[in-house]
């Protein structure tokens, strides 16, 4: 067994202990608390905690950091990543993987839920770094997909692969690329697999012009490349997925930046997780995200990063400080939450992940600090820089 010692351990679930340890034994922590004066490796001024989930992140385009100007037209955004995307291959996708889990190990992030968008790359890569929940994702627009299929494959591909730490789950892309027929089969199979399923969803004008009035410029992008736009006009995007079946309950929602009036009631009750990505947020220019309301509503809200297409990095910490900025009457322990307990919550591993308790995975950051406990929640989403300390599964990394 190993026992860490710090100066402040911050739980998450509980209160703050000064002078804390955790006890760990075979990648889970056994016990923690006040230090006992037993032998242990003593951290020293640091604040010792979870660490963070990164909920929404594309690390197929980390290659594309600063590639695409800032630009307030959604359409002309994915004109453009289409056009990166046909100049690159295998030789760039995957060290584009790499350098992005580089990024998220080196700003704290021990846990990401990756849209993968070429799993079948996934063969020649090394085992993650980090704990990783692969959604693979699906768009029909020119070719049926069958997510049944895709889930058996990515289930027999995980089998064989137990040093790949996280899990899988099915990610029909958004409501304009993945047919009504995919978005409800997607639905049925995480329900009877027991699979998460998340999507992007609500995330511009131009995504509720282009099913609430059956006109607009991604309206006509996707008409014009022959998709069949019979779902669209009259039905907002949200609305439209739940009409369909496409949205199981427990349902990770990526962006949300534009609900409807007419949704909040059909969105109350259904357990569904909400993703805000506060600087790709700002990157689109995007009016303000309704986190209080989320909130009232009593939905599961979390943070990530989305992809370096649509932000600068991939740091949960940068996303803390924007969110704070936007809304500055969040508490700090609430920030946290957003990047521990609620997206281990969002995944199906509350109190398993994210948190330090008997029993969660020993999954565990140390940041610098020598101020006072009390002010430990303030220290953290204010921090900046390289987190040095870090420990995946009970091992130090």
């Amino acid at each position: 067994m190993t026992t860490l010692r710090a100066r402040l351990l911050y739980p998450v679930a509980s209160p703050v202990v000064e002078d804390g340890m955790v006890c760990v034994e075979d990648g889970t922590i056994r016990s923690w608390g006040r230090w006992d004066g037993r032998p242990a490796e003593d951290l020293g001024d640091v604040i010792l905690m979870p660490g963070l989930i990164n909920a929404h992140c594309h690390l197929d385009y980390s290659v594309m950091r600063g590639a695409i100007l800032p630009c307030a037209s959604f359409t002309r955004w994915i004109r453009r990543i289409n056009d990166l995307k046909r100049t690159l291959d295998d030789d760039d996708w995957l060290p584009s993987v790499a350098a992005g889990f580089r990024e998220l190990i080196a700003s704290g992030t021990t846990s990401v839920f990756n849209i993968e968008a070429f799993p079948d790359l996934m063969p020649q890569m090394p085992p993650p770094p980090i704990r990783t929940w692969w959604f693979i994702e699906m768009i029909d627009l020119r070719h049926p997909v069958e997510p049944e299929d895709v889930a058996a494959r990515a289930r027999t591909f995980f089998s064989e692969r137990p040093g790949w730490i996280g899990g899988i789950g099915l990610s029909p892309h958004a409501p304009y690329t993945a047919s009504p027929d995919l978005c409800a089969q997607s639905a049925r199979c995480c329900e009877a697999q027991a699979l998460p399923l998340t999507t992007h969803l609500a995330e511009s004008d131009e995504e509720s012009e282009m099913f609430l009035d059956a006109g607009g410029p991604l309206h006509d992008f996707f008409a014009g490349i022959g998709r069949d736009m019979s779902d669209t006009g009259g039905i907002s995007p949200v609305a439209r997925m739940l009409r369909d079946g496409g949205l199981p309950d427990g349902a990770l929602l990526a962006h949300m930046n534009r609900i409807e009036d007419s949704d909040w009631p059909l969105l109350r009750g259904r357990k569904f997780s909400v993703i805000h990505c506060p600087l790709c947020h700002e990157y689109f220019g995007r009016p303000p995200f309704p986190l209080d309301r989320f909130l009232a509503e009593g939905i599961n809200v979390c943070l990530g990063t989305d992809s370096l297409a649509s932000n600068r990095e991939l740091n949960l910490f940068a996303e803390i400080r924007r969110l704070l900025e936007t809304h500055p009457h969040v508490a700090p322990m609430s920030a946290i939450r957003f990047v521990t307990t609620n997206p281990a919550r969002a995944i199906g591993w509350a109190g398993r992940l994210g948190e330090v308790s008997a029993g969660a995975a020993a999954d565990l950051i140390a940041i610098p600090y020598s101020g006072p406990a009390k002010a430990a929640a303030e220290a953290v989403v204010r921090h900046s820089g390289p987190v040095a300390w870090t420990m995946l599964a009970g091992r130090k990394t």
